[in-house]
């Protein structure tokens, strides 16, 4: 009989904690190069149907690389474009509004003193206040997604190489089907995923903005425009994307109209992303995502740590990427599965939720189809 011993949990645990820090302290020293190519691996991803759009037309096989290369670089250069514009017009807005953050500093003092608060380190503290900051705040996330998007041409070149190779790279998926067939289908969910949550994430995304900016139109904030940009833009990072874009136009609304008008603004926004993307949003995406709130939230803390900003913008297809990799190729990784994505595993399935979930994999899930 075959003496086969059996690391200990505790050591097996630690083991796997180390080789975890030693490689996201990799990514961290490596990020320049890591957010491009995994830019560049999404975006190809986000065209792939028009590639497959194209050859299923017979095509010329040149089209199958031009087309999307020049799809991807009319989005790479319109984000920049309004990135760059954004950049400008928040650098020219502090300035302008110094007499009214000198108002609002005489008003807070005025409030606190009334409510028998005049205290000198509350006044100190009303002084210290400089709502410029939180200007100074969005202009470096955006500026950061900018930096992120300024290696333009690596990014690419990235793409065009994995264009080139995206016929080979099918062909080499088909071909290990047979022999890892778990890891296969694992990263045919991962693109699939990806796509969804993009294409449902923007078409909602645009949808959002257009009715912020109607409101902030309604409301007489300056530069509505902008604002739905930037509402579509942080739209694509879970959980505290809203406030991102939420806080500049409140605080503009505080500066032009007053205390009404930002209640107004933020009372406008609560609705518009409760509806849209609390109630509409998710019965299109269901749970193409799989990712409990809790490991979004960590998710996007990680993401953001490692990559910054271009990390905050891609935590849930990176978050995908790690689940299809470590996870969905396991053959015991139901039980991870179920934790990431908190919802019970269960053995006894309907056919007809076994036939609606083809997609997520051969033999895999036994998940339960989500409650809507």
């Amino acid at each position: 009989m075959t003496d086969q011993r059996v690391l200990p949990r505790a050591l097996v645990v630690l083991l796997c904690t180390a080789g975890a820090v030693v490689t996201l302290a990799g990514i961290r020293e490596v990020g320049s190069i890591v957010g491009p190519v995994l830019l560049a691996l999404v975006l190809v991803l986000a065209v792939s149907p028009v590639r497959t759009w194209l050859r299923g037309r017979g095509a010329p096989g040149w089209t199958l690389v031009a087309a999307p290369l020049v799809l991807v670089l009319l989005i790479l250069l319109g984000m920049m474009a309004i990135l760059i514009l954004a950049v400008a017009q928040l650098a020219g807005l502090a300035p302008t509004y110094q007499k009214q953050f000198g108002e609002l500093v005489v008003q807070a003092q005025q409030f606190a003193a009334g409510l028998g608060i005049g205290t000198d380190q509350m006044n100190q503290a009303i002084k210290s206040f400089d709502p410029g900051k939180i200007f100074a705040l969005a202009q470096g996330f955006v500026s950061g997604l900018l930096g992120a998007f300024s290696g333009l041409i690596l990014i690419v070149v990235l793409v065009l190489a994995m264009c080139l190779d995206a016929r080979a790279f099918s062909g080499v998926l088909k071909a290990g089907a047979a022999r890892r067939p778990l890891l296969i289908e694992a990263l045919r969910n991962f693109a699939r995923k990806t796509r969804r949550y993009l294409l449902v994430s923007t078409v909602f995304g645009l949808i959002c903005a257009v009715l912020d900016v109607g409101a902030l139109w309604f409301l007489g904030v300056p530069l509505p425009l902008l604002w739905g940009v930037l509402a579509l833009i942080t739209n694509y990072i879970p959980n505290v994307g809203f406030v991102l874009g939420l806080v500049p136009p409140a605080l503009l609304a505080l500066l032009e109209g007053g205390i009404k008008t930002m209640i107004f603004v933020i009372a406008a926004y609560m609705v518009i992303n409760f509806v849209v993307q609390s109630l509409i949003q998710p019965k299109f995406l269901g749970d193409a995502v799989g990712l409990s709130t809790t490991v979004t939230l960590l998710s996007l803390i990680l993401w953001a740590f490692l990559l910054g900003p271009l990390g905050a913008l891609l935590a849930i297809p990176l978050s995908l990427l790690v689940r299809a990799l470590l996870v969905d190729s396991d053959p015991d990784g139901d039980w991870a599965a179920a934790l990431i994505s908190g919802e019970v595993p269960g053995r006894d399935r309907p056919a007809s939720d076994e036939k609606a979930a083809g997609d997520e994999g051969p033999g895999r899930e036994t998940r339960p189809a989500p409650v809507r």
